[in-house]
């Protein structure tokens, strides 16, 4: 019964392949008892293996094998220098004059007085000091040190250089020590320090303080923005472990047009006359992309085909967008106070729109229920209205709103929702930001409406990425599906934008 082990010469469920374990049998023959194995000294000596045969095989088998090249490590980063450098010594003196001057100037009276008064009052206070205590400074030095003093006091002490600069995008402050830009594209470590981590909290409250705000222990994260309208986000001790944490995201002082994004290569003249006809014709549009791909500056730029007679409500956490026209009105979320209480949501700002006679409403960013309210105002007669999300593409775009009005409470079946978001949204146009750190503008896609439970969508224009050059940039080009009809050509009709709307879309199909 147990004397022979079954045939076969596949390896299946339960039969080991490979050469069969000491004392047993090969599959297919009969099970034996094992054989006594002989001592070591009994067992003859192993003949010795022939010496391969000449000919291309034995060459093959004999030649060394390559080794392969070691990858070379990337070269680290270079410190960009901003300003002089600051030896410990110049930082020992500047703390002893600093407190000398806060020691003798009234920082009450000095409030009172415009910024170029107090700087001067500032300057003859310093260079008094500086003879009395007799400190030994070139004439360079001591200028430096003046200017660092009133930037301390005034302003906001080592980012003045960076925020007076116009190609910085970002500003990252990591605790004291750490301060990084992001200059087209590619972030770059900085020499800039601050003097320790209880001169950046300063700044910190200096900033959000404008604003009304407040950043400490009990309320450890803040959004701001400065007067330019730079975005600010604050994170404080204990959540930051290594200091404070300062991101700041700055905009141009020119504020950037779509002539600009083509120049830039972001979108081809003819997309951008079709995302021109998209916002003069009203439809409601999303702008949807990851951080840092440019969704706020796209918004900005199609908020320029606005009519100068329409009456425009922005709602932003951070008021950062820059309207031109004349008739907008600006709202901005609040925070809690020390008691917990006088919060306003974004959706509060969304749900109030609709009693403010808004012809558009435009959101800065959708990122929770106020993207039903968006979604109501879109579908009772404020057409145009705009808003961003946070998505990889259309598609996504879609799935988020939809995802964000489920965790708004709302108990209504997925089928509603997905009607209510293919009959609100008329295009999606999708940002990104490439691996090379330029910003293009990948997708222009129209929603059509719905096919059973799904949402169904056509991309007008797509960004097909091509290859890189030697430098590592990408190469690519931005081109036309071929519709030729899309869905929103009789809302360009109604408003005389249809002949144009043909030839852009002819000259990008040529």
């Amino acid at each position: 019964m147990f004397g022979k082990r079954p045939t076969g010469s596949g390896t299946g469920f339960g039969q080991a392949s490979g050469p069969a374990p000491a004392g047993r049998a090969p599959a297919g023959d009969v099970a034996t008892k094992p054989r006594p194995q002989a001592s070591p000294a009994a067992r003859p000596a192993p003949k010795p293996a022939p010496a391969p045969s000449a000919g291309p095989a034995a060459a093959t088998a004999t030649a060394p094998k390559k080794t392969p090249e070691p990858v070379k490590p990337k070269p680290k980063p270079a410190v960009e220098t901003v300003g002089a450098e600051r030896s410990r010594e110049y930082y020992e003196i500047k703390t002893t004059i600093f407190n000398a001057l806060i020691d003798t100037i009234d920082l009450s009276q000095l409030s009172r007085l415009d910024n170029q008064t107090a700087a001067d009052e500032i300057r003859d206070i310093v260079t008094e000091i500086i003879s009395i205590k007799n400190v030994a400074m070139s004439i360079a030095e001591q200028e430096q040190l003046l200017q660092d003093i009133c930037n301390d006091v005034l302003g906001y002490g080592p980012l003045e250089p960076l925020l007076a600069r116009d190609d910085i995008a970002d500003i990252m402050v990591n605790g004291a020590g750490d301060v990084f830009i992001e200059v087209a594209g590619r972030v770059k470590k900085t020499n800039i320090k601050f003097r320790d981590n209880a001169q950046l909290m300063n700044i910190c409250q200096r900033i959000v303080s404008q604003v009304g705000r407040r950043v400490d222990e009990s309320s450890p994260i803040c959004d701001a923005r400065l007067a330019d309208g730079s975005r600010v986000n604050v994170i404080a001790p204990p959540l930051s472990l290594d200091g404070p944490t300062l991101t700041i995201r700055k905009f141009k002082k020119d504020k950037l047009r779509m002539k600009d994004l083509v120049g830039f290569g972001s979108i081809t003249p003819e997309g951008a006359r079709v995302l021109e006809i998209i916002g003069a014709s009203r439809c409601n549009v999303l702008i949807s992309g990851g951080t840092g791909s440019g969704k706020t500056t796209l918004l900005n730029c199609m908020t320029g085909f606005i009519a100068e007679d329409e009456r425009i409500i922005t709602c932003e956490d951070a008021a950062e967008l820059q309207l031109q026209q004349p008739h907008v009105v600006r709202l901005e979320t609040r925070p809690p106070n020390l008691e917990g209480q006088g919060q306003v949501t974004m959706r509060d700002l969304v749900k109030n729109c609709l009693r403010m006679r808004p012809e558009r409403i435009i959101v800065g960013e959708v990122r929770g229920p106020e993207a039903f309210d968006l979604l109501q105002a879109m579908n009772t007669g404020h057409d145009g209205s705009m808003g961003t999300l946070h998505a990889n593409s259309p598609r996504e775009a879609l799935s988020r709103i939809e995802s964000m009005i489920t965790m708004g409470g709302y108990n209504l079946p997925s089928k509603t929702i997905r009607e209510m978001v293919s009959g609100s949204i008329d295009v999606v146009i999708q940002a990104a930001r490439m691996r090379d750190g330029t910003r293009k503008i990948t997708h222009i896609t129209e929603v059509l409406g719905m096919e059973g439970d799904v949402i169904v969508t056509q991309d007008l224009f797509l960004y097909e990425i091509t290859g890189e050059d030697e430098h590592g940039n990408i190469q690519g080009r931005h081109v036309s599906t071929g519709i030729a009809r899309p869905k929103f050509w009789d809302r360009a009709r109604y408003y005389g934008l249809d002949r144009a709307l043909a030839e852009a879309l002819d000259a990008s199909e040529a």
